[in-house]
């Protein structure tokens, strides 16, 4: 009977890490301050290229109106309206609840002042430009009433003659007239009573981005196994997507769609977004997640159009934003919540695209890593850790001990 073989005192270990090399500790102080600069340029320079041009707007009335107005504001502030006809007001009303225009003007026969349509809910911005249009529109039909009465006082004082009575009349009602006329401004698509800034509604895009992220960091984390992966980011989407949908709708009131649409727009959303991560993770490992998290949040969320409209960014970028997870969802909540009469198929099938390339790209990433693993013998063999590759996941665990007669098994 043979005598066991003692095992070799372990060598012991030493305390603590060894210092790294300068060269390493300077690369990683590279690295980090590149990816502060990267975190900046995202969210600031938005706002640095941003300027108003191209905002939709419809206008009604007299050609002879319309085109002063249209030449007044091309030349106070070229570019940054593009005008759409409408044949009156309810035409135009109709081109502002479709999305096709953000605002409105109607001009009215004769000395009759115009009206200005403004839709809150198409956000700050827009109906910011609406007012200032109002105002410098009332600015101008004061200064032309002005202009009328200072000329007829004129004609009075070089004829030396005393103005007769409807002369006097006329003169007094045109200074009335330019001291308190108005231009009406009515809101055709108000925002949520229990939201009446929109900053809650604006506010509401920054959890789906980060939502989806903690999602699919957690899920490849803590999960192993193709299916059981794409089954639990599944189920988050659902689950998240139903607690958005309680807190923002029912509870807070941000916003105002059908609770099941607005259910399926969450889940969409955060689907799109963790299982873009997973798919990234699954394909180069985890920088993946690094690549998600500069698409989805440092390049989709400045771009939404969630603070601004996106026609204001420098193209094409405002339109990229527009086919991301952050600005497809803001677009399709805004849509479903004030503007029922809009069609919100692009942002669907949107949001339907990226979810279904997240899962393709997890498939693919589980196929690519584990291709010719299909024998039992391939998926025992030992992996460079020490390991063995489980054969439906990403994990390693233990090798299997084999046990050699007459030493005992440590």
């Amino acid at each position: 009977m043979s005598a066991a073989v003692p095992e070799a005192p372990a060598a012991p270990r030493k305390p603590g890490h060894a210092p790294s090399p300068w060269p390493r500790a300077g690369i990683v102080a590279l690295i980090a301050a590149v990816v502060v600069t990267v975190i900046v340029l995202a969210f600031a320079w938005p706002s640095k290229t941003q300027e108003a041009r191209d905002l939709p707007v419809s206008v009604a009335g007299p050609q002879e109106a319309v085109q002063g107005f249209e030449d007044a504001i091309d030349q106070a502030q070229p570019g940054a309206f593009a005008f759409t006809a409408a044949a009156d007001r309810a035409d135009a009303e109709r081109q502002i609840q479709a999305q096709e225009t953000v605002g409105g003007i109607v001009f009215g026969e004769g000395q009759e002042p115009p009206e200005v349509l403004s839709a809150s809910a198409a956000g700050n911005v827009p109906s910011q430009a609406m007012n200032r249009i109002a105002q410098q529109v009332q600015g101008q039909i004061r200064a032309g009433l002005q202009e009328q009465a200072d000329g007829l006082q004129q004609q009075a004082q070089e004829s030396g003659a005393q103005p007769s009575p409807e002369q006097a009349q006329q003169l007094l009602g045109l200074q009335r007239a330019a001291a308190v006329t108005e231009v009406a401004v009515t809101d055709v698509v108000p925002l949520s009573e229990d939201d009446p800034t929109g900053a809650g509604f604006a506010a509401a895009s920054f959890p789906l981005v980060l939502g989806g992220i903690i999602g699919g960091v957690l899920i490849n984390t803590l999960v192993h196994g193709l299916w059981r992966r794409l089954g639990a980011a599944v189920l988050y989407a659902l689950l998240a997507g139903l607690s958005l949908d309680l807190i923002l709708n029912s509870w807070f009131g941000f916003v105002q769609g059908g609770f099941l649409v607005d259910w399926m727009v969450f889940t969409l959303s955060v689907l799109g977004t963790s299982s873009f991560i997973l798919g990234c993770t699954a394909l180069i490992g985890p920088p993946g997640i690094g690549v998600g998290a500069v698409v989805t949040m440092f390049l989709g969320n400045p771009l939404s159009g969630a603070q601004v409209p996106w026609q204001f960014y420098p193209h094409p970028w405002g339109w990229i934003g527009q086919h991301l997870v952050p600005g497809a969802a803001q677009r399709l909540l805004r849509t479903e919540s004030f503007f029922p009469d809009a069609s919100g198929a692009e942002q669907w099938w949107t949001l339907i695209a990226w979810s279904a390339l997240g899962l393709v790209l997890t498939v693919v990433g589980y196929l690519v890593h584990h291709h010719g693993r299909t024998s039992d013998a391939a998926e025992d063999a030992p992996t460079a850790g020490g390991g063995v590759l489980d054969p439906e996941g990403d994990q390693d665990r233990p090798a299997p001990r084999h046990r050699t007669p007459g030493v005992p098994v440590s």
